[in-house]
């Protein structure tokens, strides 16, 4: 060593400790590359030739199996920039500077902290004093070319997995349900119940178009899902559990499961912290996306649709629109379509119960939820949904019809096209199979373990000429029922029969969705004297419309004038359980269409404050029986007997028991039996007319 090395040391470093920092990038390194890490050990001896005692030597080699390309997680590399920043450290030890570290950052860091506690940093080649500026300077650029190594490796790496990656050759880590074949195929795994597990997830997500569906229908059945461990104890195992809305997304987000390769869906980036963390990537902006490169759970065009569906299903709040939202559930008929005419954020459907049945709202609270405001609009939805389904009916008629098949004309040239692409690939497969066939015939039948190959070949060739055959024979027969006259002569007829089938109760609101979809883009709503609709159909045109302003539930509750009238004539001459009944015979309800009864009448007569029965009579002078009992100065008893006798005129205002009698004319003594006692009666005439016994 040379002079100038020892002339570095002082005996300032000699009083503090020296500290050796050990570090191999992997675990597998660690068992594998051992020559490496006994090299770093054997500095400790260059520091005692130095002049530091064993006993002050610290190994930190707590970092073993950690990367070096950030100090993040090297707890070891953590404990020396501190010894060396509060001034312990005399000299640190290195094998190199890709040892200590990576990243420019985390060295220069390391050497501005040397420089500043006059800290010696020592590796194979020499003591370096960052103090001064030349060793400084040769230590940066030493930082810099371990940063650039391990670019490079990594570009090389890197650079080898992509051009794998192109072929479709990389290994990667495949999901539940898929598996390695021995031969490096991807297959289906060959358990069983995994395999229906995924099946039944596809299925159900087929018919709802709805991750939260699919999950609702495992749970309510009890069903299980698969999961595969990845890493830690019990690598490999599949674990059965209950099945989420996050695994379900996680599934139909995978294309791998439509039978494609892909590399590059991730990247990895950088979080405030400077931690480490996964960037989705776009579809367009994958690396490698190879389809049909095995065999899947669905095809690809399937896969795409559930992208479009589960783009669309999340819809959430904001000014962005998003185009034909799925139908769900619910009588709303503009769900996902309706757009606020004042603010134009996307309107919600909002269900209310309303005379026992769910009535739906058209809600703009966007402001609301973002700025604790009020909605802008909430409009309540029959009315719109039936003005909007009279429009509906109105444009799919016999013109629209002939439209959708001159577009059908021109859809079967393409149809002509793909089956030319057909019958190319179809001849291609034939070709195939029967060169598979001549190298089998052709081998030494002895050499078994080649004919075995060469047959298990010539049989897949022809398995996939089988299949290709009837999927093209399928295909042309679906072809020819979609193009018939017969198939043409029925959507004909559905132009008569759409208002039928538009207004039939067994089709379900999802259905009649589906149906608006197909011609209606979107609708705008305008809330002001009456409710504005303008209608933006698929294609560009616009229509507008207007209906009445819902009015109050206290305007609905009102009774109408025309009843009252009617109510205000008969209580001239019945009683209020007459006056129902009566109401009842002439085919009056009230405004939830029920019938009349006396209570009800009760209550209209005091709301709108006519006089009752009992009123008007008495306005007419008739006399209650105590009144009568008294001018006759006889009992009450005979008053009420004489009435039922039909000796005095009287009024029935309640039941029976409740009436009026008018007043008396002239008055004569009517003598008892026997002569002992008499009585005073009025001579009335035989009575007639309302309320007389």
């Amino acid at each position: 060593m040379s002079t100038e090395r020892y002339q570095k040391v002082t005996d300032d470093h000699l009083r503090r400790d020296a500290f050796l920092y050990v570090r191999q990038s992997s675990l597998r390194q660690v068992f594998e590359n051992t020559e490496s890490t006994k090299r770093q050990y054997a500095l400790r001896e260059r520091a005692v030739s130095l002049g530091w005692p064993i006993e002050r030597i610290h190994v930190i080699d707590t970092d073993l199996g950690q990367s070096g390309a950030s100090a993040e997680h090297r707890d070891g590399f953590q404990q020396l920039v501190s010894e060396v920043a509060i001034g312990h450290a005399g000299i640190v030890l290195g094998l190199e500077v890709s040892r200590l570290a990576r990243n420019n950052a985390d060295w220069h860091r390391l050497i501005e902290l040397a420089a500043l506690t006059h800290t010696l940093i020592l590796d194979e080649d020499g003591v370096y004093d960052p103090a001064y500026f030349n060793d400084r300077l040769l230590l940066g650029l030493k930082g810099t070319m371990s940063e650039a190594e391990l670019h490079v490796l990594n570009a090389r790496l890197q650079g080898g997995m992509r051009n794998k990656a192109r072929r479709g050759e990389l290994e990667l880590p495949l999901p539940i349900g898929l598996t390695y074949h021995p031969n490096g195929s991807v297959v289906l795994d060959p358990d069983q119940q995994i395999h229906a597990s995924l099946r039944l997830l596809f299925d159900t997500y087929r018919q709802t178009r709805s991750a939260s569906m699919v999950v609702r229908r495992f749970r309510r059945e009890g069903w299980s899902f698969p999961r595969r461990i990845r890493r830690g104890i019990g690598k490999g195992e599949v674990h059965w559990g209950a099945l989420n809305t996050s695994r379900v997304l996680q599934i139909l987000h995978n294309p791998r499961y439509a039978g494609a390769f892909v590399y590059g869906r991730t990247r990895t980036g950088r979080k405030a912290d400077l931690t480490n963390t996964q960037v989705r990537v776009a579809q367009s902006d994958w690396q490698v996306l190879i389809r049909e490169a095995h065999i899947g759970y669905i095809d690809w065009d399937e896969f795409e649709r559930n992208q479009v569906t589960l783009r669309q299903s999340a819809n959430g709040f904001g000014s962005e629109l998003v185009r034909g939202t799925f139908p769900r559930e619910g009588g709303g008929l503009l769900q996902g379509r309706v757009i606020c005419g004042r603010c134009g954020n996307r309107m919600r459907v909002r269900y209310q119960r309303v005379s026992g049945r769910l009535e739906p709202y058209y809600v703009c609270h966007d402001v609301s939820a973002h700025d604790a405001g009020k909605p802008c609009q909430s409009i309540r939805g029959r009315a719109i949904d039936g003005a909007i389904g009279a429009l509906l009916l109105e444009t799919v008629g016999p013109a629209a019809i002939e439209v959708a098949l001159a577009v059908e004309d021109e859809i079967a040239g393409r149809i002509e096209q793909a089956n030319s692409m057909r019958l190319k690939q179809l001849e291609r497969a034939r070709y195939e199979a029967e060169l598979a066939r001549r190298r089998y015939m052709n081998v030494d039948p002895a050499n078994r373990m080649v004919a075995d190959t060469l047959e298990a070949d010539w049989n897949d060739r022809l398995r996939r000429l089988d299949a290709l055959q009837q999927e093209h024979d399928r295909l042309r027969q679906s072809d020819h029922r979609l193009l018939g006259d017969e198939a043409r002569a029925r959507i004909r007829a559905l132009a008569e029969d759409f208002a039928n089938v538009w207004n039939d109760c067994r089709v379900e609101s999802v259905e009649r969705k589906r149906m608006l979809g197909l011609l209606i883009e979107d609708v705008t709503l305008v809330k002001s004297e009456k409710i504005s609709i303008h209608v933006r159909f698929r294609g560009g045109r616009t229509t507008s419309l207007e209906v009445d302003k819902p009015r109050p539930m206290a305007l609905v509750r009102k009774t109408q004038p025309a009843v009252v009238s009617v109510i205000d004539e008969l209580l001239e001459t019945c009683t209020d359980q007459q006056v129902a009944s009566r109401l009842n015979e002439l085919g009056y309800t009230n405004w939830q269409h029920q019938a009349f009864t006396a209570r009800k009448v009760a209550l209209i007569r005091t709301t709108y404050r006519l006089p009752s029965r009992y009123e008007r009579l008495r306005s007419r002078g008739l006399l209650t029986g105590a009144e009568l009992a008294a001018q006759l100065e006889v009992s009450q008893t005979t008053i009420h007997q004489w009435g039922r006798q039909g000796l005095l005129r009287r009024q029935i205002y309640g039941h029976d028991h409740r009436c009026l009698y008018e007043p008396p004319g002239d008055v004569v003594l009517v003598r008892g039996a026997g002569g002992s006692k008499t009585t005073r009666a009025t001579v009335v005439a035989p009575a007639t007319g309302q309320g007389a016994m």
